[in-house]
């Protein structure tokens, strides 16, 4: 557990204090561990070490001794965010590839060396493969392509791989081949290392591919290991490399990797839960006894160490977690542990923020996400938990509803009982019901984020993105029992902003997916009004021409709509249906933004499009800008208090009292 945050409040601020003087910066409330690529392969000293790369500002590529799990040597990777793609190369490199920027960095003994962006066209490196000597295939987005480095003749540009794809998720080397697999439908195509002809290998007999990924891809020991699915357990296909057939499939492998070979050619890997061993030739597997639980259970790069402990004679099974957890297993006697690392927790950027039913302050982070409660007299932070990534927060009918990332699902946590996350805590409690509970979930509607959630009246009503390759949001409302929704009700726009009045949701979309990658069809952002008791689509408007999203709604107190799209805040008067208000902040078009009202004062605060945070009086149409700076979410305290977050950092503008 991380120690709190402390920070002195403030003494309350005079009448005639600028807002600069009343802006405390309250420090990073959100710091964990997530670890996504990884590989086991020797370290600076020569012995086999964890290699992970852990996400941050920048990122760091880890080096783990397997037999204490303390800290060999931490390298900074300027430039990148975090990396799903890390891998050791025969001649003792290590190559990490970057999401962000697109950058491929090679460890050596002299340090880490920043490689650049193999494609420059590419900003995302998914996955690298060893081949020979010093040699990295890696697999690309938002073009879906795959490319060589070697450092004596420099970058291989083996181009897109399919013209319906956008994604080479997973790449591994055997024999000469490059095999790369995409996203949905997911296709596995064998590429010639030297030539660059490629060929498509044929999908497994009785797999559908539409909506699975062809997410994990593993040569090992002359067989193709296939993990189909997305990032929870999934059907494993093998495939015979030589006889060029498909020979078995292994239901609820969680991926990402499977071991080497044994000496008996035996993989170990992930499966239902629980660490297994499988034989290839036999097609059998066998059990070892070693639970892994939780939401995410994924090796983030599994191998095999001498660890010199008296309980793991010769070569172990190792491995490590995505939150630093390193696990362990000796064939020989079937030793197993759990033993936490020595990687060091990175700050993560808030992503969502909500006054909860206790009055304290609620935040929810990117990728690693992270979950935290501030006290909102002392600053201090008074608790921390590792959970998914959140989309939006909000209070309703006396819980705290949290939507996550990914699968659209929505929790609600209840303040005055325990913490009791049985998918993300690295022990959760027998027994006790889970705190928060998960409550529904909207995968099957090809759903990813659950972007905007509002208390309205008796339900929960929330406002989702799709995921790639689809378009269209839902809608949905909860009454603490049942859920109904309705998807498309702007045809191919996702939800991402709600407010509530009078029996009526109105709802701001995006003409963007919940994936980048996935091209827009409409034109511009519209405006609706839903009726809860109907349950039907009331009417729709275009309030600000041209922009793509409306990210953020709210009501002032003479009950007149404002929105924020871009670089402009619009008020609607809901009688005539027209907007009567308009404010031009600058000719932004960005799909983000915040808006709140503040009842202490009567005044809109917002963020807008990533510059600033600005005050607006609903009356006067008078703006003012309070801080200058990359400010993406906010939210107003029934205090008069505004907390709004600079990536990482959270901070507060005191209300003049």
């Amino acid at each position: 557990m991380l120690v709190a945050l402390l920070v002195v409040a403030a003494s309350a601020a005079p009448a005639h204090a600028s807002p600069g003087d009343r802006i405390q910066d309250l420090g990073v409330p959100l710091q964990d561990v997530l670890l996504i690529g990884g590989t086991v392969a020797p370290g600076p000293d020569g012995k086999t070490v964890l290699w992970g790369a852990s996400s941050g500002a920048p990122a760091h590529l880890n080096a783990v001794d397997p037999a204490t799990g303390a800290e060999v040597a931490r390298y900074d990777l300027p430039g990148a965010g975090g990396s799903w793609a890390v891998e050791a190369t025969p001649d003792g490199s290590v190559y990490v590839g970057s999401y962000g920027d697109g950058r491929l960095y090679r460890w050596t003994a002299a340090g880490v060396q920043d490689l650049g962006r193999p494609i420059a066209s590419e900003d995302f490196i998914w996955s690298v493969a060893a081949g020979e000597g010093a040699t990295i295939y890696g697999g690309t987005s938002p073009g879906g392509r795959l490319f060589g480095y070697d450092p004596a003749t420099g970058v291989r540009d083996y181009g897109k791989l399919s013209a319906a794809h956008a994604y080479v998720r997973s790449v591994s080397v055997a024999g000469g081949k490059i095999f790369a697999g995409t996203e949905a439908p997911a296709k596995v195509f064998e590429v010639d290392a030297v030539g660059g002809q490629s060929v498509e290998l044929p999908t497994p007999p009785g797999l559908d591919p539409v909506g699975k990924w062809a997410y994990d891809v593993n040569a090992v020991g002359g067989y193709l290991y296939v993990r189909y699915g997305g990032a929870t357990p999934g059907p494993l296909h093998v495939w015979d490399i030589a006889a060029r057939q498909w020979v078995d499939a292994l239901d609820q492998a969680h991926g990402l990797d499977v071991s080497p070979p044994d000496a008996e050619g035996r993989i170990y890997f992930v499966k239902g839960g629980e660490l297994v061993r499988y034989d290839p030739r036999t097609r059998t597997t066998t059990s070892t006894g070693m639970p892994f639980t939780g939401r995410v259970a994924n090796t983030r790069g599994i191998g095999w160490a001498e660890l010199g402990l008296p309980d793991y004679p010769g070569k172990s099974v190792v491995g490590l977690l995505w939150r630093g957890l390193m696990f362990r297993y000796n064939p020989e006697t079937g030793a197993k542990s759990f033993v936490q690392t020595g990687v060091r927790g990175e700050p993560i950027d808030v992503t969502a923020m909500s006054e909860g039913p206790d009055g304290r302050v609620y935040l929810g982070g990117f990728l690693n996400g992270g979950f935290a409660a501030i006290n909102p007299q002392t600053g201090e932070r008074e608790e921390f938990h590792t959970f998914s990534q959140s989309e939006d927060m909000t209070t309703h009918d006396g819980k705290l509803y949290v939507g996550a990332y990914p699968e659209a699902r929505v929790y609600s946590y209840d303040p005055a009982l325990p913490w009791n996350s049985t998918e993300y805590s690295p022990s959760p409690e027998p027994g006790p019901a889970a705190n928060p509970a998960r409550l529904f979930d909207f995968a099957a509607d090809h759903q990813i984020r659950p972007r905007a959630m509002v208390s309205a009246g008796r339900h929960l009503a929330v406002g989702t993105m799709p995921d790639l390759g689809h378009l269209g949001g839902v809608l949905a409302l909860y009454d603490g029992t049942n859920v109904t929704s309705q998807r498309h009700v702007v045809p191919d726009q996702s939800i991402v902003s709600l407010a509530y009045r009078d029996g009526v949701v109105y709802g701001g979309t995006s003409i963007y997916s919940g994936q980048s990658a996935t091209p827009p069809t409409q034109p511009e952002a519209k405006l609706f009004a839903w009726s809860v008791a109907e349950n039907r689509l009331l009417w729709e408007m275009v309030p600000a021409p041209g922009k793509p999203a409306i990210p953020a709604l709210t009501f002032d107190d003479r009950g007149r709509l404002w929105g924020i799209a871009g670089g402009e805040v619009f008020g609607v008067d809901l009688g005539s249906r027209k907007v009567v208000s308009r404010v031009t902040l600058s000719a932004s078009k960005s799909a983000g933004g915040q808006l709140a009202f503040n009842r202490k004062d009567r005044k809109l605060y917002g963020a807008h499009a990533g510059q600033s945070l600005f005050s607006l009086d609903p009356r006067t149409r008078r703006h003012a800008v309070l801080k200058q700076g990359p400010v993406h979410h906010l939210a107003v305290h029934r205090s008069g208090d505004v907390y709004f977050a600079e990536g990482s950092r959270l901070f507060r503008l005191q209300q003049i009292r």
